[in-house]
């Protein structure tokens, strides 16, 4: 049996202990420490920060850059439309089935293998393993806290299931809670002023409504009003009315632009982001790593789906086993070879990469 094979075996291993280690956003202390055995065992002193585990491959050396591998091990809540127990890895025809197997446990276990196998010779960079927390709810004591135990990163590969293909930016997001400002009154009466006439009236602006600037990856900024609510009763004209946009930002604006752009064109209502941090995010063709990735036959492309990318102020990329469309999906599954691919084509890209000087 070769290294790679011995890594595979290893990953599948550790995964299907994953898988039936539950790891609900905010839940996930024995995931971590099952991380954390895993490191341990391979002789590394790993360190964790809440529910989040990092390791480096050896001392850092300050002339060289950093690479980060990250990837999260919390999960969404299982739905009940499963037909398997989600906490139960279960093979068939080739697939592991269980709740994160998709997203993100492959990921975790394929670039744990990369980081075990990489430490083990001198590469032109430091190396960091992070198996971070609450990614899947944006969380606090997710990765933010993490950074700011880690050494400076001058590149991270972030695990995601991408068909193992490099998504070179991702769309932000901002929630914004609106209001429209009217002047209550009798129902019966000609009186007040309708706060939700002027909200619906401005909802259909909003949807007929464009960001001038368009991505070449990403497309145009996305804007969805999901949520309305106004009114008291039955008998009062509302005076205010509430309603809630979605917005997923691409790599031509920050979420800070985006807002005043919105405040400008419709003055008549408040807008209020509930938070600005989860910014777009994006990476040259040429950079080394992508370039690398297109010669491995790998499509760079944009993703609409959010990440722990958002929360990176350095260059990123992601990409990881599995398929998008698998994730917080009922009967979640991976297939095995997914696996060995990831694992086989992270050595491919990582091995000796040079990515130029500090924070390139």
């Amino acid at each position: 049996m070769n290294l790679k094979d011995e890594l595979y075996y290893r990953a599948i291993d550790l995964l299907r202990q994953l898988i039936q280690t539950p790891s609900v956003s905010r839940e996930e202390s024995n995931a971590a420490q099952l991380i954390f055995k895993t490191l341990e065992s391979n002789g590394f002193a790993p360190h964790r920060t809440g529910n989040n585990v990092w390791a480096i491959a050896s001392t850092i050396d300050n002339n060289k850059p950093t690479i980060l591998l990250n990837s999260h091990i919390d999960t969404v809540k299982p739905t009940e439309s499963w037909n398997r127990q989600p906490f139960v890895a279960t093979e068939e025809e080739g697939r592991l089935y269980g709740l994160g197997s998709n997203d993100a446990g492959a990921s975790v276990v394929a670039l744990l293998s990369t980081f075990l196998h990489l430490s083990e010779t001198s590469q032109p960079y430091n190396l960091v393993f992070l198996a971070s927390a609450e990614e899947e709810v944006s969380g606090n004591n997710g990765i933010v806290k993490a950074l700011e135990q880690l050494p400076p990163i001058d590149f991270a590969v972030v695990g995601e299931p991408t068909g193992m293909h490099p998504a070179i930016c991702e769309k932000g997001l901002l929630v914004l809670d609106c209001t429209a400002h009217g002047k209550s009154g009798h129902a019966a009466r000609d009186e007040g002023i309708n706060a939700l006439y002027k909200a619906t009236e401005t909802i259909e602006k909003l949807r007929r409504f464009e960001f001038p600037l368009v991505s070449d990856w990403l497309g145009r900024v996305k804007l969805t009003v999901t949520q309305i609510q106004a009114g008291t009763q039955h008998n009062v004209v509302p005076d205010h009315c509430d309603f809630v946009i979605d917005l997923r930002t691409n790599d031509c604006y920050s979420n800070a632009q985006t807002v005043e752009i919105l405040r400008e064109q419709f003055p008549d209502i408040t807008i209020t982001p509930r938070s600005l941090r989860l910014n777009s995010s994006s990476l040259s063709t040429q950079h080394p790593f992508v370039k690398r990735s297109i010669l491995a036959g790998r499509k760079p492309f944009g993703s609409p789906t959010l990440s722990d990318q958002a929360l990176m102020p350095f260059p990123s990329v992601k990409i990881g086993p599995g398929e998008s469309a698998r994730s917080h999906t009922a009967d979640e599954y991976i297939e095995l070879d997914e696996i060995r691919e990831a694992i086989e084509l992270y050595i491919c890209l990582l091995d000796n990469l040079q990515i130029g000087g500090k924070s390139m």
